[in-house]
C-alpha cells in the first residue's frame, strides 16, 4: 500500500491499439484503479515524461537514447517483434531500391520508427531519399498514407495496422520489424518503458509497484488473447481508430512482443550504435553509461 498522503503515481499509455493489451491487463487486475493513467500518442507522453508531467512512461527508443542520462528503462518491459511488427512500416509506390532522390514523408509520430527507416533504407538497401516530415493530420483521405509528391512514406500505429490488414492497390506495405531482423538477426525495439531517474531514487516502492502492476498486465493479456483482441476491437469503434476485426488483431497481438531481455538489450546497443554513428544521438550507451549490462536499467548506474 501506498504510505497516506503519497502522491498518485502518473503512468503514461500510448493510445494506439498496441497498447491495448496493457490496458486490458491492468483493468483486469484492478491496477489501474491505483495510479493516474494518462493516454496520448508517444511523442506527446515522451515530452510530458521529459517536463515532469508523467513519472513513467512508455518512450520511443530513440527519445530514450537521446535522454538516458535522465531516464531509466523499467525491467523486462518494451514494445518490439523479432520478426513482423504489423504497425511500423515502409509504404512505397514502387521498389524500396528505386527511391534514391525521391521524397520519402517521415511520420512525425514516432521517432524510433522514422530513424529505422533512414538506416533500412541508406544502410541496409543504399539509396538517398529526400525526407519530408509528415504529420498524420496532413494524409487528409488518403488510405495509403503517401502524399502524391512522395514515392513512399513510415506509417505508424493504428493507421500502418489498418494498410497491413488491406493495403491498397499500386502500394506496397514493407514491414520495418521484419527488415530489421533480416538486416541484424536481432529483434527490434520500438518503444521502453522509462522512469525519469530522480523519480525512482526518490519514489522506488511506487516503481516497483507499478512495473509489477504492468508486468501482470502483460502475462494476463497474453494468457486471453481471445477476451484481448474482443476488448481492442471495441475499444477501437469507439475511438478515431475505427474497426478491426477481431482476426487482425489477434494475429498483431501474436506478433508483438512485450519483453525486454538480453536479445532485446542487444538490439538497443545495436541500435544505439548506428544511431550514434549517424549522429542522432550523443554517443553509444557503452560509451556513455559503462556498466555490465550497457545499459542504464533502474536501480542505478551498475
Amino acid at each position: 500500500m501506498k504510505p497516506s498522503g503519497s502522491p498518485r503515481t502518473r503512468l503514461g499509455d500510448i493510445s494506439f491499439l498496441n497498447c491495448a493489451p496493457i490496458r486490458w491487463g491492468l483493468s483486469d487486475s484492478g491496477a489501474a484503479h491505483g495510479i493516474d493513467v494518462i493516454s496520448a500518442p508517444p511523442e506527446r507522453l515522451a515530452a510530458g515524461l521529459l517536463a515532469g508531467d508523467l513519472d513513467i512512461s512508455p518512450v520511443s527508443l530513440v527519445r530514450y537514447l537521446r535522454h538516458a542520462d535522465d531516464l531509466c528503462l523499467l525491467p523486462g518491459l518494451a514494445i518490439g517483434s523479432d520478426g513482423p511488427v504489423r504497425s511500423c512500416h515502409l509504404v512505397s509506390r514502387g521498389p524500396l531500391e528505386e527511391l534514391d532522390g525521391r521524397v520519402v514523408a517521415l511520420s512525425e509520430a514516432s521517432r524510433s520508427t522514422a530513424l529505422l527507416a533512414r538506416m533500412l533504407l541508406e544502410d541496409a538497401i543504399g539509396v538517398r531519399p529526400v525526407y519530408r516530415a509528415l504529420r498524420r493530420d496532413a494524409l487528409g483521405h488518403d488510405p495509403g498514407g503517401v502524399p502524391r509528391t512522395a514515392g513512399a512514406a513510415v506509417v505508424i500505429g493504428d493507421d500502418a495496422l489498418r494498410l497491413w490488414a488491406d493495403a491498397p492497390g499500386g502500394l506496397t506495405v514493407h514491414d520495418t520489424g521484419e527488415m530489421w531482423r533480416n538486416w541484424t538477426g536481432l529483434p527490434m525495439v520500438f518503444a521502453v518503458w522509462a522512469v525519469r531517474r530522480t523519480f525512482a531514487q526518490d519514489h522506488p516502492d511506487a516503481v516497483a509497484q507499478v512495473g509489477a502492476a504492468l508486468t501482470d498486465a502483460v502475462r494476463r493479456a497474453r494468457a486471453h488473447p481471445r477476451e484481448v483482441a474482443a476488448a481492442a476491437a471495441r475499444e477501437a469503434r469507439g475511438s478515431s481508430a475505427g474497426a478491426f476485426g477481431e482476426g487482425v488483431l489477434l494475429d498483431y497481438y501474436r506478433a508483438l512482443d512485450y519483453s525486454l531481455g538480453d536479445r532485446q538489450l542487444a538490439a538497443i546497443q545495436e541500435f544505439s550504435e548506428r544511431a550514434a554513428a549517424r549522429g542522432e544521438v550523443p554517443a553509444p550507451l557503452s560509451a556513455r553509461i559503462p556498466m555490465p549490462a550497457r545499459i542504464p536499467i533502474l536501480g542505478g548506474r551498475t
